[in-house]
């Protein structure tokens, strides 16, 4: 990659990892008139129709195919955008946008250990050390340093939530792998199309069972521009851009770019007056610092490995 080509895709990194970033901090004042479920499906009725209608204009017909794998589509999408969501929407609704940040940040951590479990492939003992630093990290932000509080009002069980919806997409990111015949582009719109299905079954059937309600009219004129944010560079954008930046940077230069998740999270919680505390800023720090540490040391495995092949002699 020329130096030329680094800047465009590094600035495509920055504008997702930052509109990621305050994601939570827009969504989390929307919760107060509007439930998780309804909010979720809201937006991703026109992302999924946008993501298709891009798919289409790039690919063609061809590429809503499903090719035998509409179950696994399904699941995929499923488990990806309705649970990743929903859970992290309903985490939201009662705990700090700045936890929910900092806990996306660690999923480059939480992929490793996915892979250990399903694939049997141990990492390293400086990559586990990096992953009980990181995790040491998300436990003092959500505790904020006093773990019988914490703990006491069940405020944990909320960013656990988040815990778990991250778990969720790093799965459905995870599943990509065994669409490598598929464009990222595809994949993205395919799988958005069934999870948009399952977030709609799911909230229109709470809907049936009063167990939630369907907004005004009013109150989405509102919120229209927090909706047109969630909707075009959080999610449209957001996901091409990624798409496109790993692909020029490679995955492991452009995973670094999710440390500015937190970080412009805290910065916009900063803006809004939010009481940010030492230990949630520690906290922040020891999972960007853990992150920043592994990848160096991967880095400098790779390097080893190639330096040693007998081909680079």
């Amino acid at each position: 990659m020329t130096q030329r080509s680094i800047w465009p895709a590094i600035l495509l990194l920055l504008l997702t990892t930052c509109s990621w970033g305050g994601m939570f901090p827009v969504a989390k004042p929307m919760l107060e008139s509007m439930d998780p479920f309804t909010l979720t499906l809201i937006r991703f009725v026109p992302t999924s129709a946008g993501l298709l209608l891009i798919l289409f204009c790039v690919e063609g017909r061809q590429a809503f195919r499903f090719d035998g794998r509409l179950l696994r589509l399904i699941f995929l999408g499923t488990l990806g955008f309705a649970c990743f969501n929903l859970l992290a929407f309903n985490g939201l609704q009662n705990t700090k946008p700045e936890h929910g940040a900092v806990i996306m940040a660690t999923q480059p951590m939480i992929a490793v250990l996915i892979t250990w479990i399903y694939r049997g492939l141990r990492p390293g003992t400086f990559t586990l050390a990096s992953i009980g630093t990181a995790f040491a990290g998300v436990f003092l932000v959500i505790t904020g340093g006093d773990i019988e509080r914490a703990f006491g009002g069940g405020k944990v069980l909320w960013d656990l939530l988040f815990f778990a919806g991250a778990t969720c997409w790093v799965c459905y990111t995870l599943g990509a792998q065994s669409f490598h015949d598929w464009s990222p582009l595809r994949y993205t719109a395919i799988t958005s199309l069934f999870g948009t299905c399952s977030i709609a079954a799911i909230t229109l059937g709470l809907v049936a069972a009063d167990q939630v309600s369907l907004p005004e009219w009013s109150t989405l004129v509102e919120m229209r521009w927090q909706f047109a944010y969630l909707i075009l560079p959080t999610g449209i954008m957001a996901v091409l851009f990624w798409n496109t930046g790993i692909k020029m940077l490679g995955p492991i230069n452009g995973v670094l770019f999710i440390n500015f998740v937190p970080v412009s999270a805290f910065t916009i919680g900063i803006i809004q007056g939010h009481s940010i505390t030492a230990a949630e800023v520690t906290g922040a720090g020891l999972v960007m610092a853990a992150l920043i540490a592994n990848n160096l040391y991967v880095r400098s495995r790779i390097r080893h490995s190639l330096d040693s092949s007998p081909t680079a002699n």
